[in-house]
């Protein structure tokens, strides 16, 4: 089996087509079509079911898929390592997070981070902690930040916790206090209120509706379905109130009222996350250094 071979799967794999594939990968469509019946003669099975206009994968295409993509992505990932340079000039570094950590926590590190090394690329894919994880399994990323527990655990995945932050409850300046202007709000005074819901998927989302839940109440949604920006604006906007971690709340609190959760509150756990059979490009993992070194700052 040829690492070119497997180059030339994907690729019809991808498209679902010969010709394209052929250009994608900037080769005569007669010599892919050699290599890919090769690599079937080898593997002894056919890898696509070919029809008139109409390529689709056979059981073993499907399951050599992720492995193939999964072997590209290592290669890759083999090349940036060797050609980084001694003093970490040149490189990349792709970096996973959700939105809301995006916002909170990111900023002030990667600033320093591009101060430092301001040769390496940062590529940042915004996410929930589920599409994360897969997409480090598949050799997507380098690194992710997550929020435990993960959603499907890995076994193939190493964390290590960075910080436990608490979450707050944002409003209107103009709208009424939730908790009748209590010092701190209680889950429970949240029932009758109109909350600012994030997308499902959103790990904000399952966290503050479970509680609301454990208190005996269906939250009641005046919005859902957005980002963390796109919440925070509908708050100030006075649509209703959101529960968001403290750090998003501090770095954009402007224009809403900011207040605590009553004890025990609400908390969530947020974690490095890297592939355990492969490590972390070395850019990568000063990147991570960065990360543990100001988390664990007093």
């Amino acid at each position: 089996m040829q690492f070119q071979q497997l180059q030339y799967f994907v690729a019809v794999a991808e498209t679902r087509h010969f010709t394209r594939a052929a250009e994608l990968v900037h080769v005569a469509q007669p010599s892919l079509s050699q290599q890919i019946r090769a690599l079937e003669r080898e593997l002894g099975a056919d890898l696509f079911r070919r029809a008139r206009g109409n390529i689709t994968l056979t059981d073993a295409g499907e399951a050599l898929l992720p492995l193939a993509r999964r072997i590209l992505a290592d290669a890759d990932t083999a090349r940036q390592e060797v050609a980084e340079l001694a003093q970490l000039r040149r490189g990349r570094v792709r970096l996973g997070a959700t939105p809301s950590l995006c916002t909170g926590l990111l900023p002030d590190v990667l600033r320093a981070f591009h101060d430092r090394y301001p040769g390496i690329r940062l590529l940042i894919e915004e996410s929930g902690s589920h599409d994360l994880v897969r997409e480090l399994a598949r050799g997507e990323l380098d690194l992710a930040l997550v929020v435990l527990p993960l959603p499907t655990p890995s076994p193939a995945l190493t964390t290590v916790e960075l910080l436990r932050e608490d979450l707050v409850v944002v409003s209107s300046p103009e709208a009424l206090t939730p908790g009748r202007g209590r010092r701190t709000v209680r889950i429970s005074d949240l029932e009758g209120e109109r909350l600012v819901m994030f997308r499902h998927g959103y790990d904000l989302r399952e966290l503050t509706v479970a509680a609301c839940r454990a208190e005996g109440f269906e939250p009641d949604f005046a919005v859902e379905g957005g980002e963390m920006d796109a919440v925070l604006g509908f708050v100030r906007a006075g649509l209703g109130v959101a529960v968001v971690p403290r750090m998003v709340a501090t770095r954009s609190g402007r224009g809403l009222r900011v207040t605590p959760l009553a004890r025990p509150g609400l908390h969530r756990t947020i974690a490095l996350a890297h592939r355990s059979d492969v490590a972390p490009p070395r850019a990568a993992r000063e990147l991570q250094r960065m990360l543990l070194s100001t988390t664990s700052a007093p």
